[in-house]
């Protein structure tokens, strides 16, 4: 996934996935407006379809690792 490096605001407990409700760790900037917040399950679950339709993918999957969503096996 792009990661962008300065997102506009952190994602915070309130920030929810839109697919379970579970708490959200990456914002996907639609390129046709508007975004979508998923957990890391949900990120990771949709990600090839979601590099399809996005402009930019907010990936905050590290603070639960250490590591983003996006790393290599060997970084994980």
């Amino acid at each position: 996934m792009t990661t962008v490096l300065t997102p506009a605001s952190p994602l915070t407990a309130a920030d929810r996935c839109d697919r379970c409700g579970a708490q959200a760790y990456l914002r996907v900037v639609l390129t046709s407006g508007g975004e979508l917040l998923f957990c890391a399950h949900h990120g990771r679950k949709f990600e090839p379809e979601l590099k399809k339709i996005a402009a930019e993918i907010q990936d905050e999957t590290d603070r639960l690792t250490g590591t983003s969503a996006s790393a290599s096996d060997e970084e994980r």
